[in-house]
């Protein structure tokens, strides 16, 4: 059987905690930041962590299964 690649994009954006949950960063806060509001960028610069529901499939692109 060969090696299973990590995604690469994946690796970039994906960090694993202590806890074994995958902590993420909000999207739309890279760019065109001149027409939404102060609220709403303040709170996309914080982290979050991957919905169960994704759980799965982030974790196949980060090679953990």
């Amino acid at each position: 059987m060969p090696k299973v690649k990590t995604n690469s994009g994946s690796k970039k954006r994906f960090v694993l905690t202590g806890t074994g949950k995958i902590k993420r960063q909000h999207a739309y806060h890279s760019h065109i930041l001149t027409k939404k509001t102060k609220k709403q960028k303040r709170n996309l610069c914080h982290s979050g962590l991957v919905h169960e529901t994704n759980l799965d499939q982030v974790k196949s692109l980060l090679a953990m299964k």
